[in-house]
């Protein structure tokens, strides 16, 4: 029995495959302790603080 040689053209194939690739800004939130922005769940690159308590020294 015959088969169609391409199922998709090639561009739809890649087309379908672009968006792997595309990359999105990650979420910031503000630190509850010096207002500067960080990613939520992390520590506050500013002043160490997570979670209320100071997780690591930051020099001044």
């Amino acid at each position: 029995m015959a088969n169609p040689k391409r199922r998709f053209s090639k561009s739809r194939t890649r087309m379908r495959r672009s968006i792997v690739w595309r990359l999105e800004k990650p979420a910031t939130s503000s630190c509850p302790r010096c207002k500067s922005p960080r990613e939520p769940h992390r520590i506050c690159r500013t002043c160490g603080y997570y979670n209320g308590r100071q997780v690591i020294a930051v020099g001044s």
